[in-house]
């Protein structure tokens, strides 16, 4: 009996060894708040990822260290915080001697390739297989990539695909919005209640739903070929919405995300997790689960071993960064740096006294809240000038105030929780070479459209 045993512990050992490398397929939305998706409690119809959502792992508590597109992108691919990488504000590009997810999929067997969305520089860090093909991932090439990977085509090579939309990403002008009717659209506490907001709020919930199609198209493609059972799908939602206090801020409506992910036989379907994680830990995460070794030098760490459900642990810190210089109608500068732990959150606003401004401070919606306030409404000009005029310091208490609206910073009994967020968020940026407003004085040199070009002979 036992020598029976031994035999099949063997040959399972074996044939986990020689098992076929897991296809990977990253599906990554754009300016989408992790808490209007419907498997996180939000109003936003999205079957797909809802299914997806009970046939993996849910995570209730991912983190990105941008809340912009540029900075949040070259974060997945790298391992790399933003300043380290070198692109720390939007629109940049990465030190030439970065190395991405290719440089280390690539040496594993993998096709390393990337459609829709770009916005990461320079391609030779960068250097996919496909690189982008418009805004929104190019459907037919999906389908013939996984087609050649079905046949057995491009050497039997298994892939890692990385699918970027660009959806929910204003103008919110794809979905249909009259599934949101404006006056029955729940608008977050934070934001000031008025016709316009409600118009954009529901325009933004339906292209969320769109996102969800897309979701949908590529997980059917997957069946289609036959290729469901051995890939490792991950979808994420970005840094938050457009709407103020999401994006461009250090605020969780800013840097959570949702994740959700499906590998069948190494997830559990179904299962939750308060494990958290970062962006910065999907490249090491998916070398891990390629097979290869830790790259020594990443910021990010593997986290396999929570979706294996090993351990319901991974980090006890996450950070922000938010850089305002060379932002579509930002400030010169407006640098912001956070951390938080399972139950606090630690912002710094470094250049305090200046107003906040960005795209959305300029949009229609925000400008109906300036107009509410200035009509006599105490919430609306309570919200706008929180929005736009920040306290030198700000905590929070996530497990009493979720939606951070109301700023512990200087209180007596979280002294010694507010000293030690301060520490922990100075070490950080240390080991980071941040020096917080003169790094963010740098930022137009990180910006791929601010290189200077050569003169004319």
């Amino acid at each position: 009996m036992k020598s029976t045993l031994s035999v099949f512990l063997f040959l399972t050992w074996l044939a986990n060894l020689h098992a076929a490398p897991p296809n990977i397929v990253f599906i990554i939305a754009d300016d989408c708040t992790f808490r209007d998706i419907g498997c996180y409690g939000g109003q936003a119809r999205t079957p797909h990822i809802d299914k997806l959502a009970t046939q993996g792992m849910r995570f209730t508590r991912c983190f990105q260290a941008a809340p912009m597109c540029s900075p949040t992108r070259h974060n997945i691919y790298t391992g790399l915080y933003p300043v380290k990488s070198g692109a720390w504000p939007n629109h940049a590009r990465a030190y030439p001697h970065v190395k991405s997810i290719v440089h280390f999929l690539k040496p594993l067997g993998y096709r390393v390739t990337q459609t829709g969305k770009t916005h990461v520089a320079p391609r030779a860090v960068f250097p996919f297989e496909n690189f982008g093909g418009g805004k929104n991932p190019d459907m037919k090439y999906i389908d013939r990539l996984f087609a050649e990977t079905a046949k057995g085509g491009k050497n039997g090579k298994p892939f890692c695909l990385f699918a970027c939309s660009n959806e929910p990403h204003s103008p919110w002008d794809k979905g249909d919005a009259s599934v949101y009717p404006p006056a029955k659209v729940k608008l977050p506490a934070y934001i000031v209640d008025t016709p316009r907001m409600r118009n954009d709020f529901s325009d933004y919930l339906a292209e969320i739903t769109y996102f969800d199609s897309q979701v949908g198209e590529i997980l059917g493609l997957l069946e289609k070929h036959g290729l469901s059972e051995n890939t490792l799908v991950m979808v994420v939602s970005e840094q938050g919405n457009g709407f103020p206090f999401a994006k461009w801020t250090c605020y969780d409506h800013g840097l959570q995300s949702a994740m959700v992910v499906r590998w069948p036989g190494k997830v559990k379907a179904g299962a939750v997790t308060d494990a958290m994680v970062e962006y910065v830990d999907v490249t090491p995460t998916f070398i891990d689960a390629a097979g290869g070794k830790p790259v020594a030098g990443l910021d990010g760490k593997s986290f396999l071993p929570v979706l294996r459900g090993e351990t319901q642990t991974h980090k006890q810190h996450v950070f922000g960064i938010m850089t305002t210089r060379g932002i579509n109608s930002g400030p010169d500068a407006f640098a912001i740096r956070s951390v938080r732990d399972a139950r606090y959150k630690l912002i710094l606003n470094l250049n305090h006294k200046t107003k906040f401004t960005n795209a959305c401070t300029v949009s229609p919606a925000f400008q109906s809240m300036i107009a509410k306030a200035a009509a006599g409404d105490a919430m609306a000009k309570r919200l706008v000038h929180a929005y736009q005029h920040r306290p030198q310091v700000e905590l929070f208490d996530l497990k009493t105030d979720p939606l951070e609206m109301k700023n512990l910073a200087g209180q007596s009994d979280l002294k010694k929780v507010e000293a030690r967020l301060q520490a922990t968020l100075a070490a950080w940026m240390k080991a980071q070479g941040d020096e917080g407003v003169a790094t963010e004085l740098k930022a137009k040199e990180r910006q791929s459209r601010g290189r200077r070009q050569p003169k004319k002979k």
